[in-house]
């Protein structure tokens, strides 16, 4: 029997007392008692307070006023979430991730990938920009018709469309109005289309007595992925 059972039981009389009392017979009270004991007493709720209402699963059931501010209190909070994930978009998409280190490449480190060393990438430079050229391998490999202008800056060579040793330089000192639109012209098209940047030359990244150049901004190129060496 549980507590509350058991304090129904103490306040009441036994059924023989109660049948004394009320003029029944023993029996019929003890069968009264028994019924009492065995079916607790429910409260009678305020029917004005409760609202007919269907529950989750489609079954009808009772719903009390005060569920009404649990109600407004969840969709308060689905909300919140709804708009703390709009926000949490809308900054990612905002955010500017920070800037990659740039690799520099020496002049003695760039000769290492002139395409002599098999397993090894070939680089190129132009303009002070280091090319990977090594998927055309058959045109800047070893032995192959380019390969003079692998591993080292040939920005002139390029201009010129020449492969004379004395133009294998970053040297753009009297080149003319019409071979320098030709520069450009490969540089942009040609080489930045089809070869992934991995660095930049002392001549980009940095100014003639050495210092930092302040104005450097390395180039675009968002057919290719950055590079973990840069």
């Amino acid at each position: 029997i549980s507590p509350g059972l058991e304090d129904f039981i103490d306040s009441h009389q036994t059924g023989n007392e109660y049948a004394s009392r009320s003029g029944v017979e023993p029996r019929t009270a003890a069968s009264v008692s028994l019924k009492l004991v065995t079916f607790p007493r429910v409260r009678k709720r305020n029917t004005k307070s409760v609202r007919k209402g269907k529950s989750l699963d489609g079954f009808p059931h009772e719903e009390s006023p005060n569920n009404v501010p649990a109600m407004a209190t969840t969709q308060i909070w689905v909300l919140f979430v709804l708009l703390s994930v709009s926000l949490a978009e809308e900054v990612k998409l905002n955010h500017k991730p920070a800037t990659k280190p740039v690799r520099l490449f020496t002049e003695e480190e760039l000769q290492r990938y002139d395409g002599s060393e098999e397993g090894q990438p070939i680089y190129m430079a132009i303009k002070g920009v280091v090319f990977d050229v090594s998927k055309g391998k058959e045109f800047y490999g070893k032995g192959a018709s380019y390969n003079a202008l692998v591993g080292k800056d040939s920005t002139r060579a390029v201009a010129k469309m020449s492969l004379n040793p004395a133009d294998l330089t970053s040297d753009t000192t009297g080149l003319t109005e019409e071979q320098l639109q030709s520069l450009d012209s490969v540089f942009e098209g040609t080489y930045k289309a089809k070869y992934p940047i991995v660095g930049y030359t002392a001549a980009r990244l940095l100014n003639a007595d050495g210092s930092p150049n302040r104005d450097f901004k390395p180039e675009d190129q968002p057919h290719f992925q950055t590079r973990d060496e840069f």
